[in-house]
């Protein structure tokens, strides 16, 4: 007993730098993440200011009901999840290539700098990114209508009047913006793959093409099997950022640009209504849950040690 005493004294001391260092985090985690969740119930209430939050008349589901009710709820919801899946999809096969093209470059220099370009638009706002989106797309001094279009004698296109364009111009916009955060984290796991495999490739006289498809990509399966997982818990929201800013929150393009979170902030300046924002957040929450468990038990049923739980 008194070897496993001294034992447990030695593994706490080793231990306890790592529980200090890991404090900040799980302050940061509770503050910002836990903590806010008891506003929860100003979904379920009618918020009168005078009275606060948990003082409040309780009022049942009547803030969900405006979801339902505005006639909206199945465009907002199908751009929603329509545009996360292809963001998903089209955002992890260029990630992939993107770090499988940056990894074949020999030069450290180059690489770093080819790494800070492509990560570059991640950092910036996307107030930022909605006036260099105008800057292209704008009908009276936008690059594409006044240098490309007009060069070609073709006619100019109003793109803040045109809802078909703006599919293809929020793919391309939220890609060339998130692609680099992706990239890193493929990058990383590319790096960490053993040398071992490649070498033994070589010799065997594989070529660079197969050696990416037969190690690189077999070997990115667990990374990519958790970025899916991630994003798909996040399937049922909207960068608010990319679909109000760059957009201009033009109502005749709500048709391809409305989703579930500006609908939700548009509802809200107009009827200054807490509760039902909550409403929306907290079943966007609940279908996150859902989906998440979803995606990892198919996950768990194709490969059982390629699961997150």
């Amino acid at each position: 007993m008194e070897r496993i005493r001294k034992r447990k004294k030695v593994r706490w001391r080793w231990m306890l730098p790592f529980y200090i260092m890991m404090l900040p985090g799980l302050l940061y985690f509770l503050i910002n993440n836990y903590l806010p969740m008891a506003g929860i119930v100003m979904a379920f209430k009618k918020i009168n200011y005078s009275k606060g939050i948990f003082g409040s008349d309780w009022n049942g589901l009547a803030n969900f009901e405006f979801l339902f009710a505005s006639g909206q709820f199945g465009t907002m919801v199908r751009n929603t999840i329509l545009y996360n899946a292809l963001f998903i999809v089209v955002g992890t096969v260029l990630a992939i290539g993107v770090a499988i093209l940056l990894n074949e470059i020999r030069s450290k220099i180059a690489n770093r700098f080819y790494q800070t370009i492509i990560l570059l638009p991640y950092l910036m706002s996307w107030v930022v990114v909605s006036y260099l989106a105008f800057a292209f797309l704008s009908n009276e001094t936008g690059f594409i209508n006044n240098s490309i279009l007009e060069s070609l004698g073709a006619s100019k296109i109003n793109f803040y009047q045109e809802p078909k364009f703006w599919p293809f111009i929020l793919l391309f916009v939220n890609e060339w913006k998130n692609v680099g955060f992706s990239m890193i984290v493929y990058l990383a796991a590319i790096v960490g793959i053993s040398h071992d495999y490649y070498e033994a490739a070589r010799v065997d006289g594989a070529t660079r093409w197969q050696q990416i498809t037969r190690i690189t990509l077999p070997c990115l399966k667990p990374t990519v099997i958790t970025m899916f997982i991630l994003s798909v818990s996040k399937m049922f929201y909207s960068d608010f950022g990319l679909f109000f800013q760059v957009p201009k929150n033009s109502g005749i393009l709500y048709s391809t640009t409305m989703t579930i979170d500006t609908y939700v902030y548009n509802a809200l300046m107009k009827q200054n209504n807490p509760g039902m924002s909550a409403a929306a957040g907290f079943l966007q929450a609940i279908v996150g849950f859902v989906l998440v468990i979803s995606a990892n038990a198919l996950i768990r049923k194709i490969s059982r040690e390629d699961a997150i739980f």
